[in-house]
């Protein structure tokens, strides 16, 4: 087995529009070995947009692909200077978030956040879901910067970008350590998830909850399991979903039920049934998000698209493009979550009406900020009066 590297103009260009022959052709020579990518989502493990070179793994009669190894989850530590970062996005609810890991070991194959692993010279395929970032020291510098002088509480979010609750979560801990100084500070925080493993806090998340601290957005994209486990193979079931929004509930834990992302002839016939369970469940809240297949993104959702629903691809990828002013996504704040054009009013005005049918709301819940008391000391200097 050899490599053969070229370079590649395409690593420097946005992803182009491709229909399904490109995408044939494409995925025939890049495609990983089934052995090697068994409970991943992606099948495919393309050079990020910044590197020179695409490496292309091919027989040279030395070794046989099917003797390389599986692809294995690897944590490397991350030592950030910061752990909370801002944005100013008009079309988001917060303006600061915590990523207690980089990558996610889900694998699910629609994450908007494949393409940040290109940032660390890695692919946005395999490498997001096999080769993680840990930052043990986040709760360290979260007490640091909340001690600082002038820090103005406001809901923190976790869960935005890559889920904190995935699996290694339970060996590294990160996120418990986390939610024990926003415990401690009485610091507003809204988590996302599709892991039931949250229930493992639920000490806190009630405590929280009872000061008026905390709410959880659980992820249910679709009742499913077969297409669950395709789509996103190592989340936690669609039914242990719905079982954490329960269990949260009844603790006294505000709920959300989230279907991120809503995919046009492959999910989208789930809408009222998924918020039916939510409610029954316990959720008060509701949201959705579009679709989503910005850079790298696109290419991986269309050569998974091939291999488990071939027979749907030209018809769900010429619905988001009607969705998208005719590409695979448009950026542009405003349309980026909900898409426009006639199926995205359609797919809008479906979720509008189940959200009144069942009474409920889709505001987000306010949080309190004013119970927030800085850490002591947290690694800050004190001032001298």
């Amino acid at each position: 087995m050899n490599e053969l590297t070229h370079m590649t103009q395409a690593a420097f260009q946005p992803v182009n529009t491709a229909d399904i022959a490109d995408a044939m052709v494409t995925a025939s020579g890049l495609r990983i070995e089934v052995d090697r990518r068994r409970g991943r989502g992606a099948g495919l493990n393309p050079s990020g947009r910044f590197e020179p070179t695409e490496r292309v793994a091919f027989d040279d009669g030395w070794m046989t692909l099917e003797d390389m190894p599986p692809f294995r989850t690897e944590v490397q530590v991350e030592r950030p200077r910061t752990v909370i970062t801002r944005n100013d996005s008009p079309d988001i609810p917060f303006d600061r978030s915590i990523n207690p890991y980089r990558g996610c070991e889900h694998g699910c194959i629609y994450c908007f956040a494949r393409p940040t692993h290109s940032y660390m010279g890695l692919s946005a395929g395999l490498d997001f879901e096999a080769k993680l970032f840990a930052k043990p020291d986040a709760a360290k510098l979260l007490e640091r910067e909340l001690s600082k002088p002038g820090y103005k509480p406001k809901t923190i979010a976790i869960g935005t970008n890559t889920d904190p609750y995935q699996p290694i979560e339970r060996e590294w801990r990160i996120m418990r350590q986390i939610l024990e100084v926003l415990d401690k500070a009485n610091h507003p925080v809204a988590i996302v998830t599709k892991s039931a493993l949250v229930l493992r806090d639920l000490d806190i998340l009630s405590s929280m909850a009872e000061r008026g601290l905390m709410k959880v957005g659980i992820s249910v994209t679709t009742l499913d399991r077969k297409l669950s486990r395709a789509m996103e193979p190592r989340a936690s079931t669609p039914s242990k979903r719905l079982e954490a929004i329960k269990t949260l509930s009844d603790a006294g834990v505000p709920v959300a039920v989230m279907m991120a992302p809503i995919i046009p002839a492959l999910n989208d016939h789930e809408i009222e049934r998924i918020l039916d369970s939510g409610k029954a469940a316990g959720a008060a809240e509701a949201s959705y998000v579009l679709l989503r297949l910005p850079l790298e993104v696109s290419p991986l959702f269309r050569d998974w698209l091939l291999q488990h629903y071939p027979d749907r691809y030209r018809h769900v990828m010429s619905l988001v493009r009607s969705m998208r002013g005719g590409k695979d996504y448009d950026a542009e704040f405003g349309k980026r979550m909900k898409g426009a054009g006639p199926y995205a009013w359609q797919i809008s005005r479906r979720f509008e009406m189940a959200t009144k049918r069942l009474k409920m709301t889709r505001r987000s819940i306010h949080l309190r900020d004013d119970l927030f008391i800085p850490p002591a000391g947290g690694g800050v200097q004190l001032s001298l009066l």
